[in-house]
């Protein structure tokens, strides 16, 4: 698999998610990692990175923006009857993909 059809992939995963579940950037859900996952990704299939490379790398792009959605306040989900007080802690679905994004990477294999 390229790194190429590795982006296509997860851009067609992300739009079959918005599609379905009504959840957009910025909602504190799993898509604020996975979105900025599949830009970065797109980004390294087109500068021709090696798709174990190039994952290594947006794994870490992953990773950051999972942590990132503590800053945010939830607006779909099931984290949004907590809202306000789920201020300053990442949204599990969001470090769930992340950690899911890492996982497929070879054991030990970092950028």
């Amino acid at each position: 698999m390229t790194t190429r059809i590795a982006a296509e992939a997860v851009r067609a995963a992300c739009e079959k998610m918005l599609s379905l579940g009504g959840a957009h950037r910025g909602d504190k859900t799993m898509l604020d990692c996975l979105i900025p996952f599949e830009e970065a990704l797109e980004v390294s299939a087109a500068r021709g990175e090696a798709l174990l490379d190039a994952w290594a790398e947006c794994a870490e792009v992953a990773q950051r923006s999972a942590e990132e959605t503590a800053n945010l306040v939830p607006k779909v989900g099931r984290a949004r009857p907590a809202a306000e007080r789920s201020l300053g802690t990442p949204d599990a679905g969001a470090v769930s993909m992340a950690l899911c994004i890492k996982a497929v990477l070879p054991q030990g294999q970092t950028r």
